[in-house]
């Protein structure tokens, strides 16, 4: 496997709604399990009843910029005698197109008394 893409597996953000639905199970995920998908909780509380939760809020954004181009010249170069001559003719255009996104996801993890999910709930957003 190439270095770059061991690199970028270890940099993304396991966090997506795909991931969460994939990795929590109620009654059977675990914090551990979760620390180990997910890393560490922005929030970590206990609720009224007692109950620990953990909420995860991660927010990306992206960025690119994209720029094009071309030029096209001419030169006209004539001789004869004494008499010499040039000219030229060259113009250029030039385009740039920059985009930004942006993407949220908010989990919220309610845990039993032995440390497994019984509850959770999530929301992402894209724009």
């Amino acid at each position: 496997m190439a270095p770059w893409i061991v690199r970028a597996a270890e940099t993304s953000d396991p966090l997506t709604h795909g991931m969460v639905q994939m990795t929590l199970v109620v009654g059977t995920s675990t914090q551990a399990q979760i620390l180990e998908t997910f890393g560490a909780p922005n929030i970590t509380t206990i609720d009224g009843n007692g109950s620990e939760m953990w909420v995860y809020d991660r927010h990306a954004t992206v960025s690119s910029n994209n720029s094009s181009g071309f030029s096209i010249g001419m030169l006209a170069v004539g001789a004869g005698g004494d008499v010499g001559g040039g000219g030229g003719l060259g113009f250029g255009k030039r385009k740039s197109k920059a985009t930004e996104s942006s993407r949220n996801m908010t989990l919220i993890i309610k845990f039993d008394a032995q440390k497994r999910v019984s509850d959770f709930r999530s929301r992402s957003s894209s724009f």
